[in-house]
């Protein structure tokens, strides 16, 4: 038999150790793996030296198609997150005109993707105050789950919940058995917190981050656990940014509640004193911590509190991030940084002694188990999809413009140095990306479809 591609010789890690080994490819499957391969291929990569890792599965990217593909597409994004080594990612439905709401503009939406993405994806559809109704047919049309905000999410199209439309929302999604992610911030609080911090004339960093509170965070995470236990929704709380959130997600867990949660590689790799140097190309919500909040974070990584990471990629224009009025608060919230979030995780890996096969269950088996794409997807093993990562410990990466595949070349990592290398990018066999070099010509990433989710 003749395969497609062969990868000799490679440390593959597996979900229980790292084994060299080679990894045989056909019509997008891994077909053998075995200590040595002879067979013919048509694509020999000699990975010696060098290490294998499935693709990572990035649950958390916006990128704003249809409506505001100058913020950044689906061309431009899943092209920089297979740079980065992702080969699966889950966009978000709000930033796009319009937002992913109704069947018809999930269906738009499926289209552009199909037509225009490098690697496979799904998408959320969103629970907004009046399309309840809608819930049913989006998750019957393929939809991964929902999401929804807690506090105002800065996009006239997506408005945030309120207490009604959430507990309605949640009754209905789990009755489809889906999952609802949540931006969680309590909007009363840091409304309130921002208006009296406008009002005193107080514009600056440290006061948008005091605007926004852990308080806040664990406020929401609390409500939402409290109405997923009256309603039996299954949760999912995105970019988690602190200790005691995590610790009353972790109690839900234990009292036997379907709940997960993700935090985001700026989170662990960066905090507030990175925001007073660098300013608006740091600002997100819920905002980088202090560093001994930020420590927290790490230590709750290290000891498995996070179920994945995710990027988080919120791109925008740079004249949204510019700070012309020296207010803080007027500046677009959003992290680009999705081409690093696997490179952030194996940075943090290394220096904290983390075995790669634990390692890869925040980036790979995890957000594949919970959304019903494992065993085909998040692991390697035959039969599975070839979605695979070559990576070099021997070479470091220091991020310059030059090098960002995003639409916009700004990012709270420019000039960062990871500690390793992504060498190349394998999507179901294709070879995407090749240690800089653009190889796919034509898009072929598939849409994938929501299924029934399970606990991690």
């Amino acid at each position: 038999m003749e395969y497609d591609v062969i990868i000799k010789n490679g440390n593959a890690v597996f979900d229980d150790d790292v084994k060299r080994v080679s990894i045989a490819i056909k019509d997008g499957v891994i077909m053998e793996i075995s200590d040595q391969i002879d067979t013919e291929a048509n694509v020999v990569w000699n990975a010696e030296g060098q290490y294998v890792f499935p693709g990572m599965i990035d649950v958390h990217v916006h990128f704003n198609e249809p409506g505001r593909e100058d913020w950044e597409g689906f061309t431009t994004g899943s092209y920089m997150l297979a740079a980065g080594g992702c080969t699966t990612y889950f966009d978000m439905p709000l930033n796009g005109i319009p937002s992913t709401i109704d069947v018809p503009s999930l269906i738009e939406k499926a289209k552009i993707g199909e037509t225009k993405s490098f690697i496979d994806f799904g998408l959320w559809g969103g629970l907004v105050p009046g399309n309840e109704q809608d819930l049913a047919p989006l998750a019957e049309n393929g939809v991964v789950g929902f999401k929804a905000f807690l506090s105002p999410s800065g996009n006239k199209e997506f408005e945030a919940v309120n207490d009604y439309t959430l507990l309605q929302g949640m009754k209905i999604i789990a009755g489809l058995k889906k999952i609802l992610a949540l931006h969680a911030e309590d909007g009363p609080m840091v409304q309130f917190l921002q208006r009296e911090k406008e009002q005193s004339g107080l514009y600056s960093p440290d006061d948008y981050l005091q605007s926004r509170p852990v308080a806040a965070e664990w406020l929401a995470v609390r409500k939402a656990i409290a109405y997923a236990e009256i309603t039996g929704c299954s949760l999912h709380f995105v970019h988690i940014s602190s200790q005691e959130a995590v610790e009353e997600i972790q109690d839900a867990k234990k009292r036997g509640l379907d709940v997960t949660l993700e935090t985001c590689p700026h989170y662990l790799l960066f905090h507030h004193e990175h925001v007073r140097g660098m300013g608006a190309v740091a600002k997100c919500a819920p905002p980088l911590r202090e560093p001994f909040q930020q420590k927290k974070l790490i230590d709750l990584l290290l000891a498995d509190q996070f179920d994945f990471v995710s990027s988080d990629h919120s791109p925008s224009p740079l004249e949204l991030k510019k700070n012309l009025s020296n207010n803080f608060f007027q500046v677009w919230g959003g992290i680009s940084g999705g081409q690093f979030t696997l490179m952030a995780v194996i940075e943090l890996a290394l220096k904290y002694n983390i075995p790669f096969p634990k390692m890869i269950k925040w980036t790979s088996e995890r957000p594949a188990k919970r959304f019903g794409l494992y065993p085909k997807k998040g692991n390697i093993a035959k039969g599975a999809d070839a979605d695979l990562v070559i990576i070099s410990l021997k070479e470091s990466y220091t991020v310059k413009e030059e090098s960002l595949y995003s639409k916009h070349k700004h990012s709270i990592y420019l000039n960062h140095t990871f500690p390793c290398k992504i060498m190349a990018t394998f999507n179901r066999g294709k070879l995407i990306y090749n240690e800089g070099k653009k190889i796919a010509l034509f898009p072929a990433g598939r849409w994938v479809t929501g299924s029934v989710p399970s606990k991690v």
